[in-house]
This record gives C-alpha cells, structure tokens and sequence, in this order.
C-alpha cells in the first residue's frame, strides 16, 4: 500500500529528534560521570599529594542529574522502539487465523494498541501533575522534578502516536527484526 509522503516524512523526522534527544540524555550522562569520577578519584588525590587544600573534587548533583538524563533517554527509547519495530512481541496465537487475515488484524492491532497506549500516557501526565501540584523537587539540585517527567507521557504519546499512524499507512511500519538484515 502506497505511503502519503507527509506521514513518511513526519514519522522519519520525528525519529530523528527522538534519536538525537536520546542520544544528547545518555552522552551528558557519559560525561558527567567520567568527569565527577575524574575529579574525585585522580584529580582530588594528585592536588592533595602535590600539598593543596581542596575540598570535594568532581561534578556537585551529577549523579542526581545523570538520573533526570536517563529518564528523557530511557522514555525516547519507547518511541524509538516502536519507530524501528525493536520491542518484544510475543507471538502467542500468531498462527491461529489464516495468513490472508494478517494485514487487517495487523492494523486491528495497531489502532488498540495505540489507544491504550495513548490511555497509558493519559495516566503518565497525571503522574506529572500530582508532582508539579505538590512542588516536588529532585534532592541536592532542589530542581523541580515534573518537566523530567514529562518525557514519560511523551515517550507513550510518541508510541501511540506511531501505532496510530501505522493502523492509519500501513507501509509506514518497518518489518519485524526478524525480517530486517
């Protein structure tokens, strides 16, 4: 089935910015940890060897915000996943509807699961809600928490927006990995 090129394109640039996003969370979180590690472990020591009084030597709160930085990567990788068709998929019951069904209860299965999907980010954003309604903040940083938090409704936002648009054109849905080469 023939593709609109509007969808193809939104679907390829949306997972392209969803890549790099993730790709930026989990190279921050590289960094800050080298860098803290660094500091603390040959950094700190050579200067307290060399004669000079420093105090703590490495990155302040970068645990605490390589842990904010992995939740944005972790939840792209939701919409990732599905972008690229490299989610588990138990394959229970495949076999018991004739073959020449498939690609209606494929696109069957799609649109529910993009509904629940999206009914799953509908509780994810009232998550995010109760944090900001009671002014969480992350500990050390004194950061709020809840604009880290978003990136969960928008990793299954992302999701469901992707099984939608594959119930919608199916040949915007990449081949299971079983196929891919």
């Amino acid at each position: 089935m023939s593709v609109v090129v509007g969808p193809r394109k939104l679907a390829r640039t949306w997972h392209r910015v969803e890549c790099w996003v993730a790709i930026l969370a989990f190279g921050l979180i590289a960094v800050l940890l080298m860098l803290d590690v660094l500091g603390r472990e040959v950094i700190g020591p050579m200067l307290h060897a060399m004669g000079f009084k420093v105090g703590a030597i490495g990155v302040p709160g970068a645990q605490r915000i390589s842990v904010y930085a992995l939740v944005v990567g972790s939840f792209c990788g939701v919409g990732i996943a599905t972008a690229t068709s490299s989610h588990l998929v138990p394959r229970v019951a495949f076999s018991w509807v004739p073959a020449r069904w498939g690609p209606v209860l494929d696109r069957i299965a799609d649109a529910f699961t993009g509904i629940f999907v999206l009914g799953v980010a509908w509780y994810g954003l009232e998550f995010v809600m109760a944090s900001k309604s009671t002014g969480m903040r992350a500990p050390v940083l004194e950061w709020e928490v809840w604009p880290f938090q978003l990136a969960i409704p928008a990793g299954f936002v992302s999701a469901a927006v992707r099984y939608l648009l594959f119930a919608a054109w199916p040949g915007l849905k990449p081949p299971p990995p079983e196929f891919q080469e």
